[in-house]
């Protein structure tokens, strides 16, 4: 018999941590080889971990909702065979000068059981929770943390860097948090599911939190304001009609409207590239790529942004590839914790609802967000050398939300009139 030591795979260059969310398995089952073992969750994906071998589970080294490290051990499945096999540590990136702390810390936490911090508008991990709980930080002393993680979260380097330097903490500062517990927001308790007079009380489920946090920290960050642009699709609505179904004859792939309106989008992000940036603090961040996150609501409600990479660099055949992959890999939750990462700019599709147009919140740390209204017929005024007339067009509204902060109307309402210029321009006799 050999041991194999099952550890969080790497799931993206930018991805660190996950949360257990469910064990597939219990000690004592045995597994297939790529059978899934248990199911994490990163900020905004939900996977499975697959076993690399076949064998019995033997030991669970973590519990449902504890944070894992990619690269930790968090399970062992014995084998058949005489060697113990187990995967190359990863080596730690924690600062050599919080590595005592972070002993010490870790030590405390194991036996500790989950903080809670219900009171905080602001997101923690189960790990910087129960570390701020072995340290006796308060929650008003944890919300004062500046977090370096993705849109300010606190993650466990921040928090060691902090305890390393607490004593250093001018008196001033820790008088601040030391709010009298009498005037301290008192969180409503939680209410079991109940439909006692006809009402349902249901807790949100992770992701819902999570969209709930991302949405308040978003508006209480940026300052939006919106332009509205109305735009004459008919071109594009005959050219489609007209090429759909060779298009999906000739790539294996149906074609919609999203691909072509993200066409436009990239081209004009090319053409005012103070829309592609980022905002860190006081500094404004240049993004050399074109990464278009586009909004997709999935089965259960809720809402997920998968990114398509050097959208810029994409033909249609190519957008249309990128959209149907992300699009069905999302329905069926299949994405990657990388799918999401990296986005520069945003795109959402109200119009799938129904919806004329809407006024979208960012995306963090992106400045601007665009929603694509639905398309109707209208009649519309149209020009001709011999004059006007009423016909009957496809129309569409653009409804452009834009950080005020760093971008100003002239910038965020030219951006817009140059994806509806894009789309009015569309030539009804390309090829695709």
């Amino acid at each position: 018999m050999a041991r194999f030591e099952l550890k969080l795979p790497k799931m993206g260059e930018s991805v660190a941590e996950a949360t257990i969310t469910n064990w597939l398995k219990k000690v004592g089952e045995t597994i297939e080889m790529d059978e899934a073992v248990l199911e994490i969750a990163t900020d905004k994906v939900d996977s499975e971990v697959p076993s690399e071998v076949s064998g019995t589970l033997v030991e669970i080294l973590f519990n449902v909702d504890d944070v894992v490290q990619v690269g930790q051990t968090i399970a062992i499945i014995e084998t058949e065979g005489g060697a113990v096999a187990a995967t190359p540590e990863v080596k730690s990136e924690a600062p050599v000068a919080v590595a005592e702390v972070a002993k010490t810390v870790e030590a405390a936490i194991e036996t500790s059981a989950p903080a809670d911090f219900s009171g905080s508008d602001k997101f923690f991990s189960p790990l910087v929770k129960n570390m701020a709980k072995a340290e006796g930080i308060s929650l008003a002393e944890l919300e004062s943390i500046a977090g370096s993680g993705k849109d300010g979260r606190v993650n466990k380097e921040d928090i060691l860097k902090y305890i390393a330097n607490r004593g250093n903490q001018p008196v001033a500062a820790k008088a601040e948090v030391a709010t009298p517990v009498a005037s301290a927001p008192v969180s409503a308790p939680k209410v079991a599911p109940s439909v006692n007079g006809g009402d349902e009380i249901v807790e949100m489920d992770r992701m819902r939190k999570l969209i709930a946090g991302y949405m308040v920290a978003s508006v209480q960050t940026s300052a939006h304001v919106q332009s509205f642009i109305e735009v004459d699709v008919t071109n594009i609505v005959k050219w489609r009609d007209k090429v759909k179904t060779a298009f999906e004859k000739r790539e294996g792939e149906k074609l919609t409207f999203t691909p072509i309106m993200m066409e436009a989008v990239a081209k004009a992000l090319k053409d005012f590239p103070g829309m592609n940036i980022s905002v860190d603090g006081d500094y404004i961040i240049k993004r050399k790529n074109i990464n278009l996150g586009m909004a997709a609501a999935l089965p259960n409600g809720n809402l997920i942004v998968p990114v398509i990479k050097n959208a810029d660099q994409l033909n249609l055949v190519g957008m249309a590839k990128a959209v149907n992959d992300l699009g069905s890999r999302a329905k069926a939750g299949k994405l990657k914790p990388d799918d999401t990462q990296g986005g520069t700019y945003t795109v959402t599709n109200v119009g799938t609802f129904g919806s004329v147009f809407g006024t979208p919140i960012i995306n963090q740390p992106q400045v601007g967000i665009l929603a694509l209204g639905a398309i109707r017929k209208v009649p519309a005024v149209i020009e001709t050398p011999e004059g006007d007339f009423i016909g009957i067009r496809q129309k569409m509204f653009l409804s452009h939300s834009y950080d005020h902060r760093v971008v100003d109307g002239a910038l965020g309402g030219s951006f817009v009139k140059r994806v509806a210029d894009y789309l009015e321009a569309f030539d009804i006799n390309r090829d695709f």
